[in-house]
């Protein structure tokens, strides 16, 4: 990650929260946000996950080790303040929204996408044995109700919304609602609505997002159809590129097949 990448993630984490841009924000609210409500707490917690992460890849490292402990101490402290237990070292795409930063639990080794929001109470965890042993897998613009678990190498795919209390423990195709224990898709309205403030910098396709691509090259995007083939032929299967416009029809098929498992 370099000082510029760093510099954007912080400006649009900012925006996303508080619909604001400007340094000076930024920086009221990681200095007296602190439960209140005039300023915004996961503002100052993406700051310093943010922080962390930048500061854990820099060299040489004899020089910015001491600055990482610092940061790492001042994490901590809100990580055990707030109950919301994010790993620095969670690849996460920009634009992270967390709408009450309590009771938050996530696996280190969980991928989220771009544009996400995460209400309280979510955990996102790993499942260590049976068929969906693994991590989750997070697509972009994807908004996660209160109290929902996600849990073990399932693939959520984008624009998908996951409702209050749910329990997700199989593949999730694009633009689906789920609801219930276990989860099922119950309709395709999607996020919208539910996700905001992704006009950054005049849209998603703009500098931040593909500097973060740059920095994430690791989260993947998957269709309805890559899903499906999740879904039918078991896990791994699943291709990691878009399948670009994808039919209400395969995505009926998709959801069809998940609520089924």
């Amino acid at each position: 990650m370099t000082w510029t990448q760093l510099r954007e993630l912080w400006r649009v984490d900012l925006y996303r929260h508080t619909a604001e841009r400007s340094w000076r924000r930024l920086l009221i609210h990681v200095l007296f946000s602190d439960g209140g409500e005039r300023f915004n707490d996961g503002v100052k917690y993406m700051f310093y996950l943010r922080l962390c992460r930048y500061l854990k890849t820099q060299r040489p490292r004899w020089l910015v080790w001491p600055l990482y402990r610092i940061a790492m101490r001042i994490f901590t402290h809100y990580k055990y303040k707030f109950g919301c237990l994010i790993p620095h070292t969670t690849t996460i795409g920009a634009g992270l929204y967390l709408g009450h930063v309590r009771d938050i639990i996530i696996n280190e080794q969980a991928v989220i996408g771009e544009n996400c929001n995460i209400s309280q109470g979510v955990t996102i965890g790993q499942a260590n044995r049976g068929r969906r042993r693994g991590t989750p897998v997070i697509g972009r613009n994807v908004y996660i109700g209160p109290g929902a678990k996600i849990v073990g190498a399932v693939r959520v795919g984008d624009d998908v919304a996951i409702g209050a209390n749910c329990v997700v423990t199989d593949d999730v195709p694009d633009h689906a609602v789920v609801d219930g224990i276990p989860g099922k898709v119950t309709s395709f309205a999607g996020s919208a609505g539910y996700v905001n403030r992704t006009d950054y910098s005049g849209g998603q396709e703009t500098e931040p997002r593909r500097a973060e691509r740059c920095l994430t090259d690791d989260i993947p995007h998957f269709g309805a159809t890559a899903v499906s083939a999740a879904v039918e032929n078991g896990p791994g299967s699943a291709s990691m590129e878009g399948d670009g416009d994808v039919s209400q029809e395969a995505r009926d098929r998709a959801g069809s097949r998940h609520s089924v498992r």
